[in-house]
């Protein structure tokens, strides 16, 4: 399972850029078919609230391939204290 994990992160740091792509280039081409201020600020507030999570998608991939989801705690007991922990 952990493997598999692994290969996720993978998939969700190639969606990450490929979803910051096409978001830009469909909000050129909307922009481009009807260019007016509304049509500017709504793809404008598109571009700033998914840009952030596209870039999430990015990390979420890299934390699952660094092997940070290996052990998920099932109890609160198994949780670790961060603040040890070296980055």
């Amino acid at each position: 399972m952990n493997t598999i994990k692994r290969y996720a992160g993978i998939i969700w740091i190639i969606l990450g850029p490929i979803a910051i792509h096409y978001l830009l280039q469909t909000a050129g081409s909307e922009i481009a078919k009807k260019p007016g201020l509304d049509t500017q600020i709504q793809w404008g507030v598109f571009i700033t609230v998914f840009y952030p999570i596209a870039i999430g998608f990015i990390l979420f991939g890299l934390y699952a391939l660094e092997g940070n989801y290996d052990h998920i705690p099932e109890v609160s007991s198994e949780l670790t204290d961060y603040e040890s922990k070296p980055l």
